[in-house]
């Protein structure tokens, strides 16, 4: 009550200040901000044109112009589209770290963007880095965050596309060849010929020809050869190029001519338009495929590649520290130039008579608002420390009434038993052992939770800790809805409560059997904990008490708790909380 009489205070002072100041006769200055909407457009048009047209370093330039001069916020769309841009750019420069950095930039506009096309192609870009970092983990959520979109049906297969693509890299050929075959014979493809629509419908051929060339199925050959058919009547030459590195591949170990043959077509291609991925494959199927000089002469090519591309990563911050700086440099320059041409008519403010109780006021406001940060700042200090005592009070008498018994019990062993005997040794070491694994429980009930999109992952391990030799817990439906939709505070909550029950209940319980069932009815969530205890009737009025403070915490989020009638068949408890 103190801080909010304070606040009302200072809210009083501070209104008496702007009635003061604003009813003194002054001159504002008046500055206009430089628009510079049409350029970002100009260049934009610019831009895409270039990287239509396979001008991918006039295009680089003009889209890192375009970041230095646009508005964020009015200019946000050839922001984004700048942004995206420049990702796919730096994945054919092989800069993956680069791709990876810029491209982030994009993920808090995305929702102000209508059009899901733009977090389509951010989380794209995003799947490409990880998968060519061989983080297949984060390549996976990434393709599948793009294909649960709103998008259309091209957009869902090219998804899907790079999905199988994730799962042939991870040697899940099985599950690859099946999503390659279901795209390959969509019938989309059967009603839209235009090119775009070929050379995505090519790479799944691609994809299928290569799993089943590791399958060993005869048909590898002929999907090879019909996407290439697609990609040369789609005019795509960089798509070309990487279909002749898939051909070289193929006949690497049947024919050494046929590949050599392809591997030069895709080197040829890739090194006039400069796309490192597809050129560092040539030249390694240039020399295996080569005899006598040949292999030296590709053999220094590749090295140079490689050098350069490691010169790239170690120099790539300091290159983009210096655009950005000449970026930087001629935005001030025509800012300058732009300023010349606008008249500036700078009308000087002036008071000219500034009263005593105007310094007054400004005075009493600044003491008045130290006074209070000063006790707030106190204030939250010393509720803070009281909290930290109470947890450390909390887990210190856990921790004396968990362990002092077993602690106890283990040197009295040492004590009256010959440690050198086998069997005493392996029961003093199940001793420690138990001492251990109680430990470890109660550092994981205070430690912090993850809610982030590892949020069910933990929850699933919080529950399966409580599992032994003599007791089995199933859980259902934690994967039935989204958790990345759910409030913060309420997975912490959540979290802590299913902990508090399992904990009771062990303590409690003699089951030997339990369930745990995640449910979305509506609008809310339902947790379902069942058993097959019997011991609960004995102790059902101090489980009741323990479970005061889940009930306190459910009650937090507006959720309900109900306790189940025990029965001969175990016992039920469920809470339901609004999503």
């Amino acid at each position: 009550m103190k801080i909010l009489t304070s606040v009302k205070i200072l809210v009083t002072i501070f209104f008496l200040v702007a009635v003061s100041i604003s009813c003194e006769k002054k001159k504002t200055a008046i500055v206009k901000k430089i628009d510079n909407t049409a350029e970002v457009k100009r260049l934009t048009i610019i831009a895409d044109k270039q990287f239509d047209n396979v001008q991918y370093d006039s295009a680089y330039y003009n889209y890192h112009k375009i970041l230095n001069i646009a508005d964020t916020v009015k200019d946000r769309v050839d922001y984004v589209e700048a942004i995206i841009s420049l990702g796919y750019l730096h994945i054919n420069r092989g800069e993956l770290d680069e791709s990876e950095h810029i491209t982030i930039k994009a993920i808090p506009h995305l929702k102000y963007m209508k059009k899901t096309r733009f977090a389509f192609n951010v989380y794209m870009i995003l799947g490409f880095d990880y998968i060519r970092s061989d983080d297949f983990e984060k390549a996976h959520l990434y393709f599948t965050k793009a294909h649960n979109l709103n998008v259309s049906k091209f957009r869902k297969l090219e998804s899907l596309n790079c999905i199988g693509d994730v799962y042939f890299r991870e040697k899940k050929y099985k599950k690859a060849t099946e999503i390659f075959e279901k795209i390959v014979n969509d019938s989309f493809y059967k009603k839209n010929t235009e090119p775009m629509y070929l050379s995505d419908h090519a790479l799944a051929m691609v994809n299928l020809g290569t799993s089943y060339q590791f399958a060993k199925n005869p048909k590898a050959l002929y999907y090879l050869k019909k996407a290439l058919e697609l990609r040369i009547k789609a005019k795509n030459r960089a798509d070309q190029a990487y279909n002749y590195n898939s051909l070289s591949y193929y006949y690497s170990d049947k024919d050494l001519k046929l590949s050599h043959y392809y591997a030069l077509k895709a080197y040829s291609i890739a090194n006039e338009l400069d796309i490192y991925p597809i050129k560092y494959r040539a030249l390694g199927y240039l020399i295996n495929s080569s005899t006598g000089g040949d292999i030296e002469k590709y053999s220094q090519l590749y090295t140079k590649l490689i050098d350069s591309i490691n010169k790239v990563k170690v120099f790539g911050k300091n290159q983009s520290t210096y655009a950005k700086y000449n970026f930087n440099k001629d935005k001030k320059e025509n800012l300058q130039l732009k300023s010349q041409k606008i008249e500036h008519e700078l009308e000087m403010q002036r008071q000219k008579n500034r009263s005593f109780i105007s310094y007054l006021i400004i005075f009493v406001s600044a003491m008045a608002l130290v006074f209070i940060v000063f006790y707030v700042i106190k204030k939250g200090k010393k509720e803070s420390n009281a909290e930290v005592f109470k947890n450390e009070m909390r887990i210190s008498e856990k921790l004396q009434f968990e362990l002092e018994k077993d602690i106890d019990k283990i040197l009295l062993f040492s004590e009256n038993h010959n440690l050198e005997k086998e069997g005493n040794k392996e029961e003093f070491l199940s001793y420690l052992n138990n001492i251990y694994s109680k430990t470890r429980n109660i550092s994981r009930e205070n430690s912090e939770i993850a809610v982030d999109e590892n949020f069910e992952k933990g929850l699933k391990e919080m529950i399966s800790g409580y599992t032994n030799t003599n007791l089995n817990i199933i859980v259902n439906g934690l994967n039935s809805f989204s958790w990345t939709k759910i409030d913060r505070v309420k997975k912490i909550t959540i979290f802590r409560v299913v902990q508090e029950v399992m904990d009771q209940m062990k303590t409690l319980n003699n089951a030997t059997l339990a369930s745990i069932t995640f449910e979305k009815e509506e609008k809310n969530i339902v947790i379902m904990y069942r058993d097959n205890g019997t011991k609960i009737a004995q102790n059902y009025t101090v489980l009741e008490k323990r479970l005061q403070n889940v009930e306190n915490r459910i009650k937090t989020i507006k959720g309900t708790l109900n306790f189940g009638t025990y029965s001969e068949s175990g016992f039920k408890i469920s809470f339901k909380f609004p999503i």
